[in-house]
């Protein structure tokens, strides 16, 4: 309740008064936590995460909040440090597939006939693969690494720019304002630069919350299946991989939070992603 009034308090000025307000704020209060938890990790966390600071396998208790693993590592700290990693992979890939993906489908859309017909080729392409198991293969081909996940995960998320893009475009170029500014003299190059992308903004912002919140979970089971960090360092689809055997076990602690951090974090962005699709949908009277 506290951690709502305050988000609210704080957004809330900022944010238009319409429908889909509320999941915006609460997506930004998720958000924030585990933005502040990842950037003060070193202070906030109780122990160091790649050492042993209790018992084996012990349960949640008051010195380790969210129990020990197998080598008596703090589930806590190591979900609080974690958090680094999958935040710098995500916002990586997401920025890189952007700034691919948008110029792409403005110039595809914007110019169309053959070239417009080759790239959608392409992009249609890879979009046929389901996004995970294209991130395995490219993983796979260029190795175990966090830059190399970046790679893997920017490629699968540049056709859903391209996509989104090139269909504003398409519809953005017939009207009046390009036709006006087109017979003013204008060139190709400022027509798309001034008078289209600023009308994709709002559309780019919600595709960008929504495509992190899928990045969440494919940079988990990249993680998961080894394909992005090495032990001992932190990661919660690493640690999920770590804690499956001992689950039958009865040792849930282990994998059980991890695998919630990955839930809320994919949940806040997808709050922000549909909240903004509600603020800015087209026709929507502001």
């Amino acid at each position: 309740m506290i951690v709502k009034n305050l988000a609210t308090r704080i957004f809330k000025p900022i944010i238009p008064e319409a429908e889909g307000r509320n999941m915006v704020i609460a997506g930004l209060a998720i958000v924030s936590i585990i933005l502040f938890m990842a950037i003060f990790a070193d202070i906030i966390a109780p122990y160091n995460p790649t050492k042993f600071s209790g018992k084996p396998l012990s349960p949640p208790s008051p010195s380790n909040l969210m129990g020990t693993d197998n080598l008596g590592r703090d589930v806590f700290s190591r979900v609080i440090h974690g958090s680094r990693v999958v935040l710098m992979v995500v916002f990586s890939a997401s920025a890189v597939s952007m700034a691919i993906g948008v110029p792409i489908g403005l110039i595809s859309g914007y110019f169309g006939g053959k070239l417009d017909r080759a790239i959608s080729m392409i992009m249609d392409s890879m979009y046929a693969f389901p996004s995970l198991i294209l991130a395995i293969a490219i993983a796979a081909v260029l190795g175990p690494s966090v830059f190399n996940a970046v790679i893997a995960i920017s490629v699968v998320y540049v056709p859903t720019y391209f996509r989104m893009t090139r269909g504003q475009t398409l519809s953005l170029k017939s009207r009046l304002f390009v036709e006006a500014a087109r017979a003013s003299g204008a060139g190709n190059l400022r027509i798309m630069r001034k008078y289209i992308f600023p009308n994709l903004v709002t559309t780019v912002i919600v595709v960008f919350s929504l495509s992190i919140a899928d990045a969440i979970l494919t940079e988990a089971g990249l993680s998961f299946l080894g394909f992005i960090v090495s032990a001992p360092t932190p990661d919660w689809g690493f640690d999920l991989s770590s804690g499956r055997p001992y689950l039958p076990s009865g040792y849930w602690w282990m994998i059980t939070f991890p695998g919630a951090m990955v839930m809320i974090l994919a949940l806040g962005f997808a709050l922000i992603g549909e909240g903004l699709s509600e603020l800015y949908a087209p026709g929507r009277e502001r």
